[in-house]
């Protein structure tokens, strides 16, 4: 049987091979998924991401599903009983930031219909193509990241520094940074 190129960073662990053949940089449009993608990926600030992944099913139970209408009435009872959940991370400024985002994604889903139609406006709705032959050549994170990093924060998010956001941007499918000999590149692209 022949190996699938992949990007390296997949590696070869499972939950890592998964999520890259079938997740990353993938467009999604649905808001709940994208709110998901938004927490996860302050969640991780500092840590790696595979750390993130292990805890993901937990996060989901513990956070409502990443339903946003459910996460902006977490009130401290709510965030104390997160604090103590092992299964996730428990970083008080990240917990209390996905409540906070929570509220403040509301208000884009109110002003705008769709977070969705808010976040990938910034593209055109259409996904960036890059073309990285090797994954040093990725960058962590691109005039467009900072300008809606910018946004995100004047509007009141938490946790949406420009690598986070650009992170956010390639795991939401706003940007294809696999490298042109993985086969998800060949698949989107031919």
């Amino acid at each position: 049987m022949c190996k699938k190129s992949r990007c390296s960073w997949a590696g070869d662990l499972p939950i890592y091979i998964e999520y890259h053949d079938k997740e990353w940089g993938r467009p999604v449009h649905d808001d709940n998924r994208l709110f998901e993608m938004l927490i996860l990926e302050g969640m991780q600030a500092g840590l790696s991401w595979i750390t993130v992944l292990k805890k993901r099913k937990v996060f989901r139970e513990a956070f409502d599903n990443f339903d946003p209408k459910k996460v902006a009435l977490y009130d401290e009872a709510k965030i104390q009983e997160l604090l103590a959940n092992a299964g996730i991370i428990r970083n008080r400024l990240k917990v209390a930031a996905a409540v906070t985002n929570a509220k403040t994604f509301l208000e884009v889903q109110k002003k705008h219909g769709s977070f969705d139609k808010f976040i990938w406006a910034y593209v055109d709705h259409t996904p960036i193509r890059n073309h990285w032959e090797k994954m040093e050549q990725i960058p962590a994170s691109t005039a467009l990241s900072d300008q809606i990093s910018k946004d995100l924060k004047k509007l009141g998010f938490k946790f949406v520094g420009s690598t986070i956001v650009y992170a956010f941007m390639q795991a939401i499918g706003m940007v294809n940074d696999h490298v042109t000999n993985c086969f998800i590149y060949q698949e989107m692209n031919g």
